[in-house]
């Protein structure tokens, strides 16, 4: 009897397959040391990922000059898109200090990307997150980095202050007109012309919007490339550096964690430093410009510390130019208008202003309320649009969207056409008369000395 023997072929192994590795590192600062750091960490790990049998490069994800203790970074959060995306199986980092600095923000990330299967190994502590007490010793070291980070903030905060009071310049990098040149201030030839010529031509009658529109028609650079607006104008005018000094901690950061920087309102001493830098402006011209805004301010019944934020801040969108509109504050009435008819005037966008009480109102009617409620209105309303004068809409988060028409009760909605006509030309006249022969030799060298920064601005 005939045996029959199969022959059978033995299975070719599969190739293992290969890990999804990425990295992440980051310095906090631009110092040439951290640079220094900074690139040894990118090599350090594009090179290990790599050389590793079992590995597939999956990238090095760097942040520079950015703190840890925010997650507002943007190749960290590219870094957790990509984890979520299943495109990376393990992140290696140097430390925990390196990742994060935050307790809350490292727990919540290395426990998403732990429920997403996705191991962190922190090379300096020889930690693994999937590991079964790594989330324990996570908490105890991140809670000491987040301490250490408390703990630098403040000594940092200690040593500013006590140049403030010895009446030091601190972290003063730019500012138009002057330019920093081995540590010392200087000023810029060109550029003070133009700021001379600010502070004159407000002395002489024209306004920040005029003044800002007769730069930007002459081409006139702005600091960065910017664009001249009536707020650059305003904060050009009054800020004392022009005369030589400097106002010390104006602003201040009040929390280590989140870095926000508040105005200093009183919660901490101000210290005002003559003469540490060169002037551009005399003494007796800045102060006759602060004299003459005050005025200005009180004649247009402006309160001085009236807050600009509210309920509606970014929420009221302009139709015409795509802009927020802006809070205002009056004796006679708060109203809110388009962000670029304040800054650049009707020119650029001739958007008629809301009166906060109508916006109260309709928002209310849009709600279905008999009185305007916050919270009510936070909830359910995502913005609101001005397609045109006298309308609103309102656009719920759940898609609705609801038309209001409000009645204008000012005077000058009864206008004739002849009427605007003749206010039209008086306002011409009143800047063609700010415009006098005595400030037009002034307006010569501004032209002058456009075209050299415009000549030489490229190289700068």
């Amino acid at each position: 009897m005939n045996r029959i023997i199969h022959k059978i072929t033995p299975a070719v192994p599969k190739a293992p397959k290969l890990m999804n590795v990425a990295a992440y590192a980051r310095v906090s600062m631009e110092k040439e040391t951290m640079l220094h750091s900074f690139s040894a960490q990118v090599s350090y790990y594009s090179e290990k990922i790599q050389k590793h049998p079992g590995w597939s490069y999956a990238g090095v994800y760097a942040d520079r000059a950015l703190t840890g203790t925010k997650p507002e970074r943007p190749e960290f959060q590219r870094l957790l898109a990509d984890c979520r995306a299943g495109k990376i199986d393990l992140v290696l980092t140097k430390s925990i200090s390196r990742f994060a600095r935050n307790t809350v923000t490292l727990l919540e990330t290395v426990r998403e990307l732990k429920a997403l299967g996705i191991d962190v190994f922190f090379e300096e502590q020889n930690i693994h997150s999937m590991s079964g007490d790594g989330e324990l010793m996570l908490t105890i070291l991140a809670s000491y980095s987040q301490e250490e980070s408390r703990s630098v903030s403040e000594n940092c905060k200690w040593r500013i202050r006590k140049r403030f009071e010895a009446g030091e310049l601190v972290n003063w990098r730019f500012m138009y007109g002057y330019r920093i040149t081995k540590g010392h201030v200087e000023i810029e030839p060109d550029e003070a012309v133009i700021v001379r010529w600010v502070f004159q031509s407000y002395l002489d009658g024209l306004g920040s919007t005029e003044i800002a529109r007769v730069l930007r028609e002459g081409n006139v650079p702005c600091l960065n490339g910017g664009m001249w607006t009536a707020n650059r104008v305003t904060h050009l005018l009054k800020n004392e550096k022009y005369a030589g000094n400097a106002l010390l901690q104006k602003k201040f950061v009040d929390d280590y964690i989140h870095k926000r920087e508040k105005n200093n309102l009183g919660q901490l001493p101000k210290y005002y430093a003559e003469g540490t830098h060169p002037a551009i402006i005399s003494p007796e011209t800045f102060a006759q410009a602060c004299a003459l805004r005050e005025r200005n301010r009180q004649a247009n019944g402006i309160e001085r510390d009236a807050p600009q934020y509210s309920v509606f801040t970014q929420m009221i969108v302009c139709d015409k130019c795509g802009k927020y509109y802006r809070r205002k504050v009056s004796r006679t009435e708060t109203a809110w208008n388009c962000s670029t008819y304040l800054t650049m005037g009707k020119a650029h966008c001739h958007a008629k202003q809301v009166p906060e009480d109508i916006l109260m109102k309709n928002a209310a009617a849009a709600l279905g309320l008999t009185q305007f409620d916050e919270a009510v209105f936070r909830n359910q309303i995502q913005e609101i649009r001005v397609p045109c004068f006298n309308h609103l809409v309102f656009v719920f988060k759940d898609g609705r969207r609801e038309e209001r028409i409000w009645q204008d009760k000012s005077r000058a909605s009864s206008w004739t056409d002849e009427m605007r006509a003749q206010a039209a030309e008086n306002a011409r006249r009143r800047y063609e008369g700010a415009r006098s022969a005595t400030k037009r030799a002034q307006i010569e060298d501004l032209c002058r000395c456009t075209q050299r920064l415009l000549k030489e601005g490229d190289g700068r």
